[in-house]
């Protein structure tokens, strides 16, 4: 069993970007159920299932597997439920971690997240002068929940 504990923060400014090349990510979903959800997504030019399950809200169990790029396409464009989510993400080493800030496109164009994986709940780490507030525990941010409702229909 392959466990996810991870923090998402909103990021506060584009100082970012500088710092790596990002990787266009087209995602849809399956499944969405109370804690669980089923994810198509192409990662550059790979495709992967996902399969997800909250164990809190800041762990879940994750079962990721690549399969063929022409399979993840056509589940994107025939199976996936609401709407697909575009971004473009950028893998950036700090302070002996990995960051990944995913840059939404389309409908949730604007909204711009950094996520930390560490390998305990309570583990400590120092964060980018580009992290701002920390969003882990407010569901509205998930992919998943992106996929249903649009940062951009949001009322701010």
């Amino acid at each position: 069993m392959a466990l996810e504990i991870e923090h998402k923060f909103l990021v506060n400014s584009t100082l970012f970007r500088s710092l790596a090349e990002p990787v266009r990510y087209r995602q849809g979903y399956l499944s969405i159920l109370p804690g669980k959800t089923i994810r198509i997504r192409i990662a550059g030019d790979k495709g992967f299932i996902t399969v997800k399950a909250s164990v809190s809200n800041l762990i879940r169990k994750e079962y990721e597997y690549e399969i063929p790029l022409n399979d993840a396409e056509e589940m994107l464009s025939e199976l996936c439920n609401g709407r697909i989510i575009e971004k473009l993400r950028y893998r950036i080493p700090y302070q002996g971690f990995d960051w990944e800030v995913d840059e939404f496109l389309g409908e949730n164009a604007g909204l711009i997240i950094a996520e930390i994986e560490v390998r305990e709940e309570h583990q400590t780490f120092m964060k980018p002068e580009w992290v701002g507030a920390e969003v882990t525990h407010q569901p509205e941010y998930l992919n998943s929940s992106l996929s249903r409702n649009p940062f951009n229909s949001w009322n701010k």
